[in-house]
C-alpha cells in the first residue's frame, strides 16, 4: 500500500491496540516543525494531560516498506508510545512562562541559518557567519533521553524578555550546563576501544602535539556544536591545539578542529565536509558543507574562503609595501651614490692667460 492508505490504517490500528490496552489517549495527526526538519506526527496525548508523545509516521511507514510485517509495524508504534509516555519528565507547565526558573536550564544551539531561513523567522536567533545560534530550555538531558523547548519568539514576549537578554543570560548559563569538551582524535578513539587495542593500531600518537585533530562537543553529545557561540571557545581551542585553526562542522553534535600548520589545505578540507555530509551525516544533523577559521591572534571567527581572501589582501598588501619600499631604497641609494661623487677642483682663479684670456 502507498504512504496515505498505509497512514489512514496505521492510524485505526494504533488507536485499536491503545484501547485494548485499557489506555484512555487522544490521537490526533500533525506536522512538527524541528529545525533542520518536519515530519508528519502522530501525536498522541493521555486523557486530561497537557504533554503528549509525537511519533514520526513515516518512519513506520519506512519500516513496512522495507518489509516489516504490518502488525510488527503496530507493535513497535504502541511500545514506543507507551515508553515514552511513562518515561516523560515530570515538570510544571505553569513554571514555562517563569523565566527566573526557566533561564537556568538555558542552552545554546547552532544550526543552518539556510536550512532554518522560515523557522528562524519565529525564532530569537544571532547569526554566526552563515549559521544561527538559537536558544533551548532543556528540562531532562540523561542515557534514557532527551526533553528539551526551543524558544521562541512568542514565547519571549509572554516571558516579557527581550532577545538580548536572553543571549547574555544563555552566553553565562549554558557553558555551565553544557560545557564545551576539547579532546584530540586518539584520545576519543581510547574512549571507544580501550588503550590497548588503540595502542595496537597505533592510533595514539607518541607525542600530544602530533595530534592533527580534534574533537569539540558537550557531555551528553547532544547539539555540541552550539559551544561555537560560547565566548571563551576559540580562544580554548586555540590553546588546546597551539594556535590557529580550521573548524569542520562535523554535524549539530560535534564539530572538528584541525590546527592550521600548512599540513592542510582549505580546499581538501571543504572536499572532505561535502563528502561526509552527503554520506555519513543524516539530514536532520546535517550543519553546513563549508569550513570555518579562527584567527588565534587577531580573534577573527570566519568563513574559511574569507581568512583566505584576507590572507591574499594582506600578502598584496604586504608585497606592494615592499615593492615601495625597494623603490625607495633605490632612489636613496642613488642619491648616496651621487652626493659621493667629487667635486670638480675649482678653476684657478689665477690661472696663467694669454691675450687676455685663460690659457
Amino acid at each position: 500500500m502507498d504512504y496515505e492508505q498505509f497512514k489512514e490504517e496505521f492510524i485505526d490500528a494504533v488507536k485499536e491496540r491503545l484501547e485494548e490496552q485499557g489506555s484512555d489517549m487522544n490521537v490526533s495527526v500533525n506536522e512538527v516543525k524541528k529545525l533542520n526538519e518536519s515530519y508528519e506526527a502522530m501525536t498522541v496525548t493521555p486523557e486530561g494531560a497537557r504533554v503528549g508523545v509525537n511519533i514520526g509516521i513515516e518512519r513506520f511507514y519506512d519500516a513496512y516498506d522495507e518489509g516489516r510485517p504490518f502488525d510488527e509495524v503496530v507493535d513497535k508504534a504502541v511500545e514506543t508510545i507507551n515508553h515514552g509516555i511513562n518515561e516523560r519528565p515530570d515538570f510544571d507547565i505553569d513554571s514555562f512562562t517563569d523565566y527566573e526558573q526557566m533561564k537556568e536550564k538555558l542552552a545554546m544551539e547552532v544550526v543552518s541559518a539556510e536550512t532554518n531561513k522560515d523557522m528562524l523567522e519565529n525564532v530569537p536567533h544571532k547569526n554566526l557567519e552563515d549559521m544561527a545560534v538559537v536558544y533551548r530550555f532543556v528540562l531532562e538531558s540523561s542515557d534514557e533521553g532527551r526533553a528539551s523547548i526551543l524558544v521562541t519568539n512568542q514565547m519571549l514576549e509572554t516571558m516579557g524578555v527581550t532577545p538580548e537578554q536572553l543571549h547574555a543570560d544563555a552566553l553565562e548559563i549554558a557553558p555551565q550546563i553544557k560545557p564545551a569538551e576539547i579532546k584530540g582524535m586518539s584520545e576519543v578513539m581510547v574512549e571507544m576501544m580501550g588503550a590497548e587495542q588503540a595502542e595496537a593500531l597505533g592510533i595514539v600518537p607518541e607525542r600530544p602535539e602530533d595530534e592533527q585533530l580534534f574533537v569539540a562537543t558537550v557531555p551528553d553529545k547532544t547539539h555540541g556544536a552550539g559551544v561555537l557561540a560560547y565566548q571563551d571557545f576559540m580562544d580554548q581551542a586555540a590553546e588546546r591545539v597551539g594556535g590557529d585553526f580550521y573548524i569542520l562542522p562535523s554535524s549539530i553534535h560535534e564539530v572538528l578542529i584541525v590546527p592550521d600548520n600548512g599540513r592542510m589545505d582549505l580546499k581538501d578540507l571543504e572536499a572532505m565536509v561535502r563528502d561526509v555530509n552527503a554520506t555519513q551525516v543524516a539530514p536532520a544533523d546535517k550543519l553546513t558543507d563549508n569550513v570555518y577559521h579562527y584567527d588565534s591572534k587577531e580573534k577573527i571567527f570566519e568563513l574559511g574562503e574569507k581568512f583566505v581572501e584576507r590572507q591574499n589582501e594582506r600578502e598584496e598588501a604586504t608585497a606592494e609595501k615592499d615593492e615601495k619600499a625597494s623603490v625607495l631604497d633605490d632612489l636613496m641609494a642613488k642619491k648616496e651614490e651621487v652626493a659621493n661623487i667629487p667635486k670638480k677642483e675649482a678653476i684657478d682663479k689665477g690661472a696663467k692667460t694669454k691675450g687676455g684670456e685663460a690659457l
